[in-house]
């Protein structure tokens, strides 16, 4: 019995052979095309985030330095706020946290925009923190 197996073996080694390869073919396209996607749906949130990071500069330079009630509207600022804090969810760790820490500091400071110079300087920081996150994030993708 065991002499059968061993020359089904040896018959079939060509077949034996071609299988585990398909298979850790198989295995491996399946891992990169996921690593892919990972890396595709960061790139394009982070592009997207630093877009709205340079739009919402504009909103704290009209509120602030110009006083336009248009431009520098606190209610647009939210949403570029909202929407880097949503977008941060599927980058790493690190742009998440200072996607959260710019959703506090926008809160308690939004208020001192047109009057307070400290007010727009943290919330720029944070905005720029967020901004250099999402850069370092975007240029260790492979």
């Amino acid at each position: 019995m065991l002499a059968s197996f061993k020359e089904q073996v040896r018959r079939n080694m060509v077949a034996i052979i071609s299988l585990t390869v398909a298979l850790l073919s198989l295995s491996y396209n399946t891992w990169r095309n996921e690593v892919t996607e990972q890396n595709r749906n960061i790139r394009q949130a982070g592009f997207e985030m630093l877009v709205t990071l340079g739009e919402m500069h504009e909103v704290v330079f009209f509120a602030h330095y110009e006083q336009d009630p248009v431009r520098g509207n606190p209610r647009l600022g939210w949403a570029k706020i909202l929407l880097v804090h949503d977008l941060s969810s599927i980058m790493p760790d690190r742009v998440s946290v200072a996607a959260d820490a710019l959703l506090v500091t926008w809160e308690k400071n939004w208020p001192g925009l047109g009057e307070d110079e400290e007010a727009a300087e943290r919330i720029s920081d944070a905005l720029d923190d967020v901004r250099t996150n999402t850069l370092a994030a975007l240029a260790v993708l492979r």
